[in-house]
């Protein structure tokens, strides 16, 4: 097998927890050609730091670090990694991530097999903040193989614009491709640059779907994810009409409607508000939980019934500043405290 170079983009912030994993899983790889960009986003801790003691004694590895942008201008961090970076092969693996040994290795031998491949994921683990256990694995057993795939190529596309099954630090995008997209996508007012790229990919080329694990990622209350729960996908749901429009006859005969999609969003973020009241009660966000658990109840139609009820118990749980986790464990639900 070729071993082309691989140029991984990490842009961290305030990761010091996480950062020496995360390094530290890109040189664990069984596959060693590869080039690292840390971009270190004006951190207040030691991130910085930390990612120039381990780039002392590794050349592949370089470390940038710049004033704060914060997340709603992520895409413009991701493609300065890019302009930076010489791979044939672009992986993502965010400062808080880590990957398994052999995740590169298995990717790049499906991308040189083929050149309509345009991006390689697979499986990850979503586990706990020291990595000692999981909670779950990427179920890809309710999607085709032609959605896996994307195989006829646009075959993803129509269910990547309802939910995102791929995860971002199992990725590993052909440089050409990227190119021909311009580079990462970020709009809408969206804290992020995965789903909005990959869709734009969607229609380039076919994928690789490596149906085993490649990495784990940090499920705690403090990511973005979880911190911008709600506008994620209030942001997403402007980006899904706005490519529906722009796209139109891809969705002829598919019994995809604008109608339909503001009604899978409206349910949709009646969920996201309730989530993200949630993850404010465990940073003790009282009055921010209050007004997602609210809007989850008096916002988006009928919608989401049980979710609603979950925003009515969280409601009260706001009011009397309670923790909410000590109830999910009552209950055997997961508690991410």
């Amino acid at each position: 097998m070729n071993s082309p170079l691989v140029s991984i983009l990490t842009p961290t912030y305030n990761h010091e927890k996480y950062i020496t994993d995360c390094i530290y899983s890109a040189q664990s790889q069984t596959y060693s050609n590869w080039e690292m960009f840390v971009i270190d986003d004006g951190s207040t801790d030691k991130t910085l730091l930390i990612a120039r003691e381990l780039a002392e004694n590794d050349p592949r590895i370089h470390v940038y670090t710049q004033i704060n942008v914060g997340i709603f201008r992520l895409g413009e961090t991701y493609n300065f990694a890019l302009s930076q970076s010489s791979g044939k092969y672009i992986a993502v693996l965010e400062g808080d991530d880590v990957w398994l040994p052999e995740k590169l290795n298995l990717q790049v031998a499906e991308l040189e097999a083929d050149a309509h491949i345009v991006m390689s994921y697979g499986q990850a683990y979503s586990s706990t903040t020291d990595l000692s256990s999981n909670y779950g694995l990427t179920d890809f057993s309710s999607k085709s193989k032609e959605v896996l795939f994307n195989s006829p190529i646009g075959t993803a596309t129509k269910v990547l614009l309802f939910s995102n099954f791929i995860v971002a630090l199992t990725v590993l995008i052909r440089r050409s491709a990227l190119a021909e997209i311009g580079g990462f996508k970020q709009s809408h007012q969206l804290p992020l640059v995965d789903v909005t790229t990959w869709i734009e990919l969607s229609l380039c080329g076919k994928f690789s779907c490596i149906q085993q694990p490649l990495g784990k990622w940090r499920f705690y209350p403090n990511q973005i994810t979880k911190t911008y729960t709600a506008e994620i996908h209030e942001g997403f749901y402007r980006f899904a009409v706005d490519f529906f429009d722009r796209e139109t006859c891809l969705f002829i005969n598919t019994g995809i409607t604008k109608h339909r999609i503001k009604a899978h969003f409206q349910k949709q973020l009646v969920e996201a508000h309730s989530r993200s009241g949630r993850y404010k009660l465990i940073r003790k966000d009282f009055k921010g939980a209050r007004e997602n658990y609210l809007k989850s109840i008096f916002c988006f139609g009928f919608n989401g019934l049980i979710w609603k009820l979950r925003s009515l118990i969280g409601l009260g749980f706001s009011i009397f500043h309670a923790d909410i986790e000590s109830f999910a464990k009552y209950l055997g639900r997961v508690s991410y405290k």
